[in-house]
């Protein structure tokens, strides 16, 4: 525990800009007796350090090793200080929060007056920009100076106060009730990825209705909505309904272009609706419509005028660069996309800091699958490796599942026979211990078990008699999420008409929309 208080201050440290390292040192000197602090001088040593050492920092004699961690301590409470009083990290909710602030003071030196003139202005800035929280903490403070204080203010205001409060209750309480509704789906889906079959549907469908709270979709303000859009979006996802998922993506993204001074207060839900829009576009493959929304994200986020911070950042390059590999997916451009691999790889390592690891295994299982499909099964059987020997990792099963499945069938494409059995026992044993050994990769597993017996001659009966038992899967609810991860239809089909599969994915993709 210790040792992670630790990072976390040398992480905080090192994710300060110029500018915002500036700003706490003139924060800290504004009193002469803190240039000489031991904080000030931990501050130095870590800004200047390129890891974490205690031992270095003991060694320096500014602090004994009893009091380093009060000093870490304060430093850190101090850096959050000079951060909250920094312009960039001010935006409406805290400037709603302050004047909230302001008002409890005035209120506790008997100045009642002044400070329900404060909650009234920061009561209608709250609700106009849907700050529903704040709006019904500053309504429960004016009830609080009305009821213990005659101000004589406004006649009726008891009445006024007393349906306000209601009304943002009832709208905390629909929004509450979404929110855990939209992040308890959320969580399944990390978990457990899609649903596996009819009875896992029907539990996800049965959770979803029971805890959907009633509504007037006319009742809902901006932030309603956007929890239910959500918890829609996240229900279809599970449920591998698609197209459900662009109606209720396209709904949220559109909720933010309905009202633009929302993108600026809440950034991070504007993009990570644009990346479930493109997502559910890139699933039903239409490249025309994915291209817009992707053109049409990058030009929102290289605005001047969009908000810049680092977690704003982070999450731009994500959404950005996974979006822009699935263009190569969808009409089987693999070779065009590996060019930009390098690209992406290079820029992780500045955002290693800011993109969790699940991410940026994400990456790798698509660097993996792109190779693959560019023929390149040697460089696919190297990124799959970062993901499979990652004991730590906390991803979703289904990912993880497929990537060994993928794993195996590029050792066999590369020629690696003498590593094959090893391997389909290792993958099988992971997949009954996940619990995810369902039809597609049953018969992926029994085939390449029995290559080993089919006489050269006879391999492409052996690739059209499997061609033709997964066809079958391709339109079932359940085991056609197998084809999400992993093209083994347009694979087989290329051992069948000796084509690279890339060429395969391609004449579909011009055969459908062409």
């Amino acid at each position: 525990m210790t040792k992670d208080q630790k990072d976390n201050l040398f992480l905080l440290v090192k994710s300060l800009t110029k500018s915002e390292k500036r700003q706490f040192k003139l924060y800290v000197g504004r009193l002469g007796v803190n240039t000489d602090s031991k904080f000030l001088n931990l501050f130095n040593i870590l800004d200047k350090a390129s890891v974490y050492d205690e031992a270095s920092i003991l060694k320096t004699g500014i602090v004994k090793k009893q009091q380093l961690a009060n000093v870490k301590a304060h430093l850190y409470k101090q850096i959050l200080i000079s951060l909250k009083l920094n312009p960039s990290h001010q935006n409406v909710r805290s400037q709603i929060r302050e004047q909230l602030d302001f008002a409890s003071i005035l209120y506790h030196k008997g100045l009642y007056k002044q400070s329900l003139k404060i909650l009234d202005k920061s009561k209608d800035i709250a609700i106009q920009n849907e700050e529903k929280n704040l709006a019904y903490e500053i309504v429960e403070l004016e009830k609080i100076i009305e009821s213990q204080y005659i101000t004589r203010s406004i006649s009726g205001r008891a009445d006024e106060l007393t349906i306000q409060a209601k009304e943002l209750s009832e709208a905390n309480v629909i929004t509450s009730k979404l929110s855990n509704l939209s992040l308890q789906l959320y969580g399944i889906f990390l978990k457990t990825g899609y649903a596996k079959n009819e009875k896992e549907g029907k539990e996800i469908t049965e959770y979803f209705n029971s805890r959907l709270p009633k509504y007037n979709i006319k009742d809902l303000g901006f932030r309603e909505k956007l929890w239910l859009y959500k918890a829609y979006l996240w229900y279809s996802f599970l449920m591998q309904d698609f197209r459900n998922c662009y109606k209720f993506a396209l709904k949220w993204v559109n909720l933010f272009y309905e009202n633009p001074h929302m993108i600026n207060l809440n950034p991070v839900f504007f993009l990570k609706g644009n990346n479930y829009l493109l997502e559910a576009l890139f699933f039903i493959k239409n490249r025309e419509k994915f291209e817009r929304a992707l053109m049409k994200l990058e030009s929102m986020v290289g605005d001047k005028n969009f908000p810049k911070d680092e977690n704003v950042e982070a999450l731009s390059f994500l959404y950005i660069n996974l979006n822009k590999l699935n263009l190569y997916f969808i009409d089987g451009s693999f070779h065009d996309g590996l060019d930009f691999i390098p690209e992406i790889e290079e820029n992780l390592k500045d955002f290693r800091s800011r993109i969790d690891e699940h991410h940026t295994m994400t990456f790798y299982y698509k660097f993996a699958s792109m190779h693959f499909g560019a023929g390149n099964n040697k460089e696919c059987i190297h990124y799959l490796s970062k993901i499979i020997s990652n004991r730590s990792l906390t991803m979703r099963e289904d990912l993880l599942c497929f990537s060994r499945v993928l794993n195996l069938v590029a050792h066999y494409e590369a020629g690696l026979d003498y590593h094959l059995e090893t391997l389909l026992r290792s993958t099988y044993k992971f997949l009954i211990k996940m619990d995810d050994l369902h039809e597609v990769q049953n018969e992926m597993i029994k085939f390449i078990k029995g290559l080993q017996d089919i006489y050269p001659h006879d391999l492409k009966k052996a690739f059209i008699k499997l061609h033709a038992k997964l066809k079958g899967f391709e339109d079932h609810p359940y085991e056609r999420r197998a084809f999400l991860y992993l093209d083994i239809i347009s694979w087989l089909e290329s051992k069948i008409e000796n084509k690279p599969v890339a060429e395969i994915i391609r004449n579909k993709y011009l055969a459908e929309f062409a």
